[in-house]
């Protein structure tokens, strides 16, 4: 039983209980029943300013109901990437972030318990237990976005996840090929995949573009590959094409005229048939995968002598590279990539300090012929000539 110390306002009230401790009372917008606040306060001047905050909250309609946020946080992600409309690959990657990494720890919770200090302890639990930072990060994400709708959905007032920098990761610095290289591990692979090799070094499409590719993409005379879709592969195995990721994904690629005849060879002995067989196929004919030619490139990289940590996926590195190397402004860098924001140009454009100081020569250059413009001219030989 509360004692007889009790403070009664027309919005609501504070009352002292036995252990001396001051609990705050109030009508609840929604119901019009009086309903304790959540916490207690050690004196009666917190317990009236916790009850002003409170009557300010529900008059600018700020309020949100404590009991809304007990709602299992397992159920309602799991109706919260149910309700998403996502790619097939999107869905099957998010489904197994949450079970593997996010439901084994925050599932049983209410979602309003799901605190600032829960979700770094999480985190930090899963990097100690051995799980790849970009697989934590990738999770982190997801949860972040899933506690970006509780709030939206007023069953928590802020989004707990607030850990500085958690979001992102360094990627390591990956190799670099050179041009020999690049040519060398084409002709140490097998025949029916040195124009892969060369098309995924000089026009840098991902290797989702160059499966989905067909026959009546390729221009050779104009030397063009047009991009007009990409194909995806699931864990199940089930291959499909689907639209690029942005519209900055249709796009033609140039390429260079050293890699034609490879191209031409390649179309007449390799790829499939038709104007709309793939450019790139399997050996017994079906679909391109990453699994038909992995023996096969690490096998290249050991004729050629390049080092066994380069990724097939490099030699769109390499590409990009040179892109930069060879000028191209950052708008242009983004359309042969196929990046609808200018961050991924900006990197290879950062990279390529050796351009940057081709620039400053040439700059060098220009400033020495002004120099030499304005100077005087050379009087040695008018004085010899008096003198003679």
């Amino acid at each position: 039983m509360a004692s007889k110390k009790n403070s009664r306002r027309r919005f609501g009230s504070v009352r002292q209980l036995p252990s001396g401790r001051w609990q705050v009372r109030y009508r609840d917008p929604l119901t019009g029943e009086l309903r304790p606040d959540e916490m207690t306060y050690a004196t009666k001047t917190d317990a009236e300013v916790r009850l002003s905050q409170l009557e300010a909250d529900i008059t600018r309609e700020k309020w949100v109901d404590p009991d809304a946020g007990k709602v299992n946080f397992g159920e309602y992600a799991t109706r919260w990437l149910k309700e998403r409309k996502l790619e097939e690959t999107t869905r099957e990657r998010y489904e197994t972030a949450l079970r593997l990494h996010i439901m084994p720890t925050l599932g049983p919770r209410f979602v309003v318990e799901i605190s600032p200090a829960r979700v770094r302890t999480w985190r930090t639990r899963l990097l100690e237990s051995g799980v790849g930072e970009p697989t934590v990060v990738k999770a982190y994400q997801m949860l972040r976005a899933i506690m970006n709708t509780a709030v939206d959905d007023e069953l928590i007032k802020r989004n707990p996840c607030r850990v500085k920098g958690a979001d992102t990761y360094d990627v390591p610095e990956r190799p670099v090929l050179s041009v020999a290289e690049v040519f060398a591990a084409a002709d140490a692979i097998a025949p029916r995949w040195r124009a892969l090799v060369l098309v995924t070094a000089f026009t840098t499409l991902r290797f989702g573009e160059l499966a989905a590719l067909r026959r009546r993409d390729v221009d050779l005379d104009a030397r063009l590959l047009r991009v007009r879709r990409n194909q995806a592969e699931l864990y199940s195995g089930k291959l499909y094409d689907k639209a690029p990721k942005s519209r900055a994904g249709f796009r033609p690629v140039a390429f260079p005229t050293s890699i034609v005849d490879a191209l031409r060879h390649h179309l007449e002995h390799f790829a499939g048939q038709g104007a709309d067989g793939h450019m790139f196929v399997g050996p017994r004919g079906g679909l391109l995968r990453r699994s038909n030619f992995r023996d096969d490139w690490i096998a290249a990289k050991a004729g050629a002598g390049i080092p066994a940590e380069v990724h097939f996926h490099d030699l769109r590195h390499t590409g990009n590279n040179m892109a930069s190397q060879s000028g191209a402004s950052t708008r242009e860098l983004m359309t042969r990539m196929g990046h609808s924001t200018a961050r991924a140009a900006l990197i290879y454009q950062h990279m390529t300090s050796d351009r940057d100081r081709a620039i400053a020569d040439r700059m060098g250059e220009m400033v020495q012929k002004e120099l030499e413009k304005d100077a005087p001219p050379d009087q040695s030989g008018t004085d010899v000539a008096q003198a003679d």
